[in-house]
């Protein structure tokens, strides 16, 4: 198997693939806003609830964007494969902003 790009894919981004599938295939069959949805929701909950409440949230964001990051990397090139860490990190960083103002 190989990626958009031609090249191989490794077992570990297959495994991942495969068993993400059922569940972006429910994403995909959702309504449109609920991608968004799930990510405002989350980062609206991160900055605004209390401290260990808004911490997860802002985990749960970072771990759902950096699975659909991995999911879609070999399909994207530098300039969006650089956003999307950078927003992953920005997010982590702010949790950890968070939890040191308390």
């Amino acid at each position: 198997m190989s990626s958009p790009s031609g090249q191989p894919v490794s077992p570990l981004r297959q495994r991942i693939t495969k068993v993400s599938y059922p569940y972006v295939a429910k994403l995909h069959a959702a309504p449109k806003l609920t991608l968004p949805g799930i990510t405002l929701l989350l980062a609206l909950v991160g900055a605004f609830a209390p401290v260990t409440v808004g911490v997860v949230a802002l985990v749960l964001l970072a771990l759902l964007l950096g699975w659909l990051a991995f999911l879609s990397w070999p399909a994207v090139t530098t300039g969006p494969r650089f956003l999307r860490i950078f927003s992953i990190v920005l997010i982590l960083l702010f949790a950890v902003s968070r939890i040191a103002n308390g």
